[in-house]
């Protein structure tokens, strides 16, 4: 589909909308272009994940050709055109003035010039536009320059600009993390000078960004220009205490605890946000339980860590699911020394927890990142794949209801019973509903006799 033909948008495709919607404005008359990130990756040769628009039109006028359209931030010229599964943010060029609170500009003022509207934004590389019809490169402040040198650099003062945004600062770090690019000096420095000022921005943008970092590759880059920045204090102190806590060399060859958790974090191969989570906070336990006997030991320092990841994800307003299963991904790093010796149903119930691939997977990576030795991994992974999944978790033989229908009491001890049922179902020691009654009336005992009044 080629810009002078689009008549309709196809589902869900915000590259259509997105030419779909500059066709429109131009065609009432306004200037109009892709803007920031798209034009950033379809210059490096990436597929970009959404796009933006930049016009002349006015919030109104924008609404005027696109009714059904949401005022996301019209006070700040943004209007979000929405079509059958997708959207696109169009915004008025515009210029910011003072910032108040670390985020929002006082004031903005729309104007007509694009070049203007290139000078309030974060980085150079994000303030390019693109007319799609003759794919001309607008380029007011180098962008493309800094693209070719593979530099994050700000736009005009990066001091001014921190500031403005802070969250800015972990952006340029995401930024030269995912890319694999360098930091422009002024711009790192400006980062070092504003670093105590991160801890303003609001949990939720912080862990969103976090998150990105992690996720959007590059992310032992990421954690170490976090470091060498000093946001990391700031934000995962933590994290930081890591650097320099020696690990047994028998074990860990590679070193201290901060080059095994940068090791694991660049051997992640597109890691949801829960694994790598856990990944970087798999031994955030063991600085504070460090401890030097006939060797180097870290005493309980997976449940450690496990209350420590739940204090930080709660810090970060993480999700009570999200944080439910990155502290089970740290609390069970350790069990995999021990699938070997585990009973049948211990192991079938180690093996059946939600999301039992993210433990596997971290597993494997703690594995590669210090000894390299990956037989329990093979181990567990050839137990999985011959065991059905109806084994691991099956059908249950008994009830509480039928606990009662033979006459016993409910109470705390159902529990146990139905648990001992469970296990002896997952060793395959019973397989019937009366096997599970003779179990329970073996281990338990008959349930109590009521004489008649």
């Amino acid at each position: 589909m080629t810009y002078s033909t689009i008549k309709t948008v196809e589902a869900g495709n915000s590259r259509d909308l997105a030419l779909f919607i500059i066709e429109r404005l131009r065609g009432a008359g306004f200037e109009a272009y892709l803007v920031g990130g798209c034009v950033r990756d379809l210059l490096m040769g990436r597929r970009p994940d959404d796009y933006d628009v930049a016009t002349s039109a006015r919030p109104d006028e924008i609404l005027a050709l696109f009714p059904k359209s949401d005022k996301v931030g019209a006070h700040f010229g943004v209007v979000l055109v929405k079509a059958t599964g997708c959207a696109v943010e169009v915004a008025t060029f515009r210029t910011d003035h003072s910032y108040q609170d670390g985020r929002h500009p006082e004031k903005v003022e729309f104007v007509s010039d694009p070049r203007q509207d290139a000078l309030r934004r974060d980085f150079t590389i994000n303030a390019l536009f693109l007319d799609p019809e003759c794919n001309r490169v607008l380029d007011f402040i180098g962008g493309q320059a800094d693209l070719a040198m593979k530099l994050i650099r700000a736009v005009g003062d990066p001091v001014q600009r921190f500031t403005e945004d802070h969250l800015r600062m972990l952006r340029a770090v995401r930024f030269a993390a995912r890319f694999g690019f360098g930091v422009e000096p002024g711009t790192l420095a400006a980062i070092r000078q504003l670093r105590d000022k991160i801890p303003l921005v609001s949990a939720e943008r912080i862990r969103d960004e976090l998150v990105r970092i992690l996720t959007e590759g590059g992310a032992r880059r990421g954690m170490e220009l976090l470091d060498e920045t000093g946001l990391l204090d700031g934000l995962l102190p933590e994290v930081a205490a890591m650097k320099g806590v020696a690990q047994p060399p028998v074990f860990h060859p590679e070193g201290d605890v901060w080059i095994h958790t940068r090791l694991m974090l660049e051997m992640m191969r597109e890691p949801t946000p829960t694994l790598a989570l856990a990944v970087l906070l798999h031994d955030v336990g063991k600085p504070p339980t460090f401890r030097i006997a006939d060797r180097i030991r870290f005493d309980n320092h997976a449940p450690v860590g496990a209350e420590m990841a739940v204090r930080i994800l709660t810090r970060l307003r993480f999700s009570a699911e999200e944080i439910r299963r990155v502290e089970a991904l740290v609390a069970d790093h350790l069990r995999f020394k021990d699938v070997r010796q585990m009973r049948e149903s211990t192991l079938k119930r180690f093996l059946r927890q939600d999301g039992f691939e993210e433990h596997l997977e971290l597993h494997r990576l703690d594995c590669i990142s210090s000894h390299g030795l990956l037989g329990n991994y093979e181990f567990v992974k050839e137990k999985l794949e011959q065991t059905p999944p109806e084994q691991l978790k099956p059908p249950r033989l008994l009830t509480g209801d039928d606990l009662i229908e033979e006459g016993y009491t409910p109470g705390p001890v159902f529990s146990l019973m139905l648990e001992s049922v469970e296990t002896a179902q997952l060793e395959s020691r019973i397989e019937s509903k009366q096997q599970a009654l003779e179990l329970v009336l073996s281990e338990f005992g008959p349930p109590p006799t009521h004489e008649s009044a």
